[in-house]
């Protein structure tokens, strides 16, 4: 398992500019995830796990927003907080369920801790200058562990994505998501 390179200056942010962060992506190379194209509007994270259910059955969702919101100047990070998911493991994971995301490793939680992500499925928007927007459920879909929506009635995280664009705040700014645990992962 690689190590995670992590250096956080969350002043920095407070003065305007994005976090400077460190972590490592599934091929091991260091990548600043708040480091983006000036084009860029909104950083997002959506933490996820190879073996949690409910996080592989909002694959196509995800899919669907990073489709739609990387055309507009969203840049949507897959996030892997799980110490046990090889790199093999998340490459396979990546193919099995189309993601064409970069995903990063989060074995530390660094980036969970950041985005104050306690589920995977979980995700949190920011700004580029780092600062938090949102973070909670992709949508309610799913009421508890055993109770599931046969659809959404809010779609929490493509509002909040919306809103970042518009520059506009978002109304719920933080929501519980329901999923496996990262605290779990723990080694």
């Amino acid at each position: 398992m690689f190590g995670v390179l992590v250096s956080v200056a969350l002043s920095v942010a407070a003065l305007g500019a994005a976090p400077s962060m460190t972590v490592r992506d599934v091929n091991g190379a260091a990548v600043d995830p708040f480091h983006v194209p000036p084009a860029t509007k909104a950083i997002v994270f959506v933490f996820t796990s190879i073996d949690c259910p409910i996080s592989n059955r909002y694959a196509p969702v995800i899919r669907q927003l990073t489709d739609t919101f990387g055309a507009k100047g969203v840049r949507v990070w897959l996030v892997y907080p799980n110490p046990f998911d090889t790199p093999d493991g998340i490459r396979k994971h990546l193919k099995d369920f189309s993601y064409t995301n970069t995903a990063l490793l989060d074995p530390d939680h660094a980036l969970a801790k950041l985005a104050n992500a306690k589920v995977t499925p979980e995700a949190a928007v920011f700004d580029v200058h780092g600062r938090e927007l949102y973070h909670g459920r992709i949508d309610d879909r799913y009421v508890n562990l055993s109770v599931e929506r046969p659809a959404p009635t809010h779609h929490d995280l493509e509002d909040a994505m919306n809103a970042a664009l518009a520059g506009k705040p978002i109304a719920q700014a933080s929501t519980d998501a329901v999923g496996c645990f990262i605290s779990d992962f723990v080694k």
